[in-house]
């Protein structure tokens, strides 16, 4: 099931919900807060998150985006849930439905202009921020099930490039620069997608060696008290005799002294042995049942 709120994120819902159209793939459609004409020679100093939240919900509530993102803090507010849709696009009657062609379509402010001022450093493009938030937001879009591709290509300039036929069919990522029905150049650049974590592997299982565990089921019960020979692969194989309760849990030591000995002549007896093949040393087949019930492998 997936998160319509993402996670960390401060929620401020404005409500006014409407549901999108789902015959168009999932997309989002990414926007700076263009507002200041700076310029390299002009920088102005950044605009406050708190004026950016301020403004789309209050007088500016009816072009408001899902996500307002600062890129220096890494503040992120989300302000509908990801199956209604927004209204920082137009959207005209009769048309492709911008603000709401697809399952998804997040829209995401990100607090920037270029040549923005913060901490005394200039910053041309938004690409070139410290992007604090971005990993948070390219994680959740990807939980959506919102490709990491830009089919109209990745924004680098605020030239227009608009296709209403790629925007109908491909799901992803675009700019405002690139949604039909509108004539917005944002937002000229963007941070390159983060590289999801790869998949978590399982824990290796223990390896216990046949030899080994026969080596001190004969040598520990007749060495000093509490002596071990092997005593890590011991320990594997009395922590199975204890989950079978075979062995009492003060005697899992690594020690394969005479109680974990009986102890393994009774697993023995269990699987069917009888005579000399329930001795309590181990055998290859009574081993490897013994690792497939509580998870080790074994080797020769």
């Amino acid at each position: 099931m997936v998160d319509l709120w993402m996670p960390g994120a401060a929620r401020h819902d404005v409500g006014d919900h409407a549901p999108t159209d789902g015959q168009y793939p999932a997309r989002v459609i990414a926007h700076i807060t263009w507002d200041k004409n700076a310029t390299a020679g002009k920088p102005i100093d950044h605009v406050s998150f708190e004026a950016l939240l301020n403004y789309f919900t209050t007088s500016g509530v009816g072009m408001a985006p899902h996500l307002i993102w600062d890129p220096f803090t890494g503040q992120i507010v989300q302000l509908y849930p990801a199956d209604s849709r927004s209204k920082s696009v137009v959207d005209l009657a009769g048309g492709t439905r911008t603000n709401r062609a697809g399952k998804y379509v997040i829209q995401i402010e990100a607090v920037f202009f270029p040549y923005t001022r913060y901490g005394g450093k200039v910053y041309a493009t938004l690409a070139d921020t410290p992007c604090k938030g971005w990993a948070d937001i390219n994680a959740w879009t990807r939980s959506l099930g919102i490709p990491d591709a830009w089919p109209m290509g990745h924004p680098t300039s605020f030239a227009p490039n608009r296709s209403e036929s790629v925007w109908e069919k491909q799901g992803g990522w675009y700019g405002h620069s690139q949604v039909p029905e509108n004539t917005h150049q944002d937002p000229g650049s963007w941070p390159a997608f983060v590289s999801p974590p790869p998949p978590s592997q399982p824990p290796a299982k223990p390896r216990v060696s046949l030899a080994h565990v026969v080596a001190a089921a004969r040598k520990d019960p007749s060495a000093v008290q509490g002596h071990t020979t092997y005593r890590a692969e011991v320990l594997v194989v009395e922590k199975a005799l204890q989950a079978e309760k075979l062995l009492a849990a003060q005697y899992v030591d690594g020690s394969f002294g005479s109680l974990t000995v009986n102890a393994y002549a009774r697993w023995q007896k269990r699987l069917g042995y009888s005579g000399t093949a329930a001795d309590g040393i181990p055998g290859m087949t009574s081993l490897k049942r013994l690792g497939a019930k509580h998870g080790f492998d074994v080797v020769a």
